[in-house]
């Protein structure tokens, strides 16, 4: 996490950002090496045998990457950029939770009758149209475009949320099931980690880009790179760097700078996020309801 968030600043070609990822890789490599060998290994290798329980992770992974994604800049863009207050702002994130909770149950009765694969496909498939239509979204356009693409994200993460359970616990053995569990609980944190870092990674870069020459071409006045970083990082949540005494004329060149900055890297890190739920619903090919029984996985 620290290299994908440190990346905008060290470089993404640089000696300590690939020192970091070079750290991560021996530390997986060792995990790997130990849990193979410890007795009562904290995560059981042969979890992954099943085909379809590793799908379900995998699945689980691009799912809160994507639903934290969007949680994670579209509250920057209420409060931040439209001026909602945070009562206000959780208000228009309703339709998103209330379309969790009313189609939560009819997606079990789905994956019930169906099984799990068609409804996570359909999911995930639904959740990336809405997250591209999320991306669509600029700073002339109104609070309530969002109401749509949240209620489509709802109902598209429903039964990647419902069905997980059923392809993860499902597919381990039973003296694994509790394992399996914790897998699943792990691999949603992880995911949202993830998605919170890669996406932040994301924004910081197009922000990098794009922000110096934007502010060059509204001829603002020349920043140091002390004050470029701040202005930097202030766009990078959407707020507009605007101090007490500014004229009006150059506050509102500063905020438009700041502003139409923040949208053009919410849209690329939308359309990145997007390309994750298309990634699920390929992996979703994979999953099946899974039949544990004692002492095996069936797959």
């Amino acid at each position: 996490m620290w290299g994908l968030i440190k990346s905008a600043d060290y470089g993404w070609g640089s000696a300590r950002t690939m020192a970091f990822f070079a750290v991560v890789v021996a530390a997986l490599l060792l995990f790997v090496l130990r849990e193979s060998k410890a007795k009562e290994p904290l995560l059981p290798l042969r979890l992954f045998r099943s085909v379809p329980l590793s799908a379900g992770v995998v699945l689980v992974i691009a799912l809160m990457f994507a639903l934290f994604g969007a949680m994670f800049f579209m509250t920057f863009f209420l409060e931040n950029v439209h001026g909602l207050g945070a009562v206000a702002t959780g208000i228009h994130l309703l339709p998103l939770t209330g379309m969790l909770i009313v189609a939560s149950p009819i997606s079990g009765r789905l994956i019930t009758r169906f099984g799990p694969r068609i409804p996570l496909v359909a999911g995930m498939l639904l959740a990336a149209v809405a997250l591209f239509g999320l991306s669509r979204i600029g700073t002339a356009s109104s609070l309530n475009d969002t109401i749509g693409w949240f209620t489509l994200l709802g109902l598209g993460l429903s039964p990647v949320i419902v069905g997980a359970t059923d392809v993860i616990v499902g597919n381990a053995s039973v003296e694994l099931a509790g394992v399996a569990g914790g897998l699943q609980s792990t691999a949603m944190q992880v995911g949202g980690t993830i998605g919170t870092a890669v996406l932040g990674a994301v924004m910081a870069a197009r922000i990098d880009s794009l922000l110096p020459a934007r502010w060059a071409a509204a001829h603002l006045p020349s920043l140091t790179p002390a004050q470029l970083a701040e202005v930097k990082s202030a766009t990078s949540v959407g707020v507009a760097p605007v101090t007490h005494g500014t004229p009006a004329q150059v506050a509102e060149l500063v905020t438009n700078v700041t502003h139409t900055t923040f949208i053009s890297g919410m849209t690329t890190a939308f359309l990145v996020a997007s390309m994750a739920a298309l990634g699920g619903a390929a992996i979703a090919l994979l999953a099946k309801r899974g039949h544990a029984t004692e002492g095996a996985v069936v797959i």
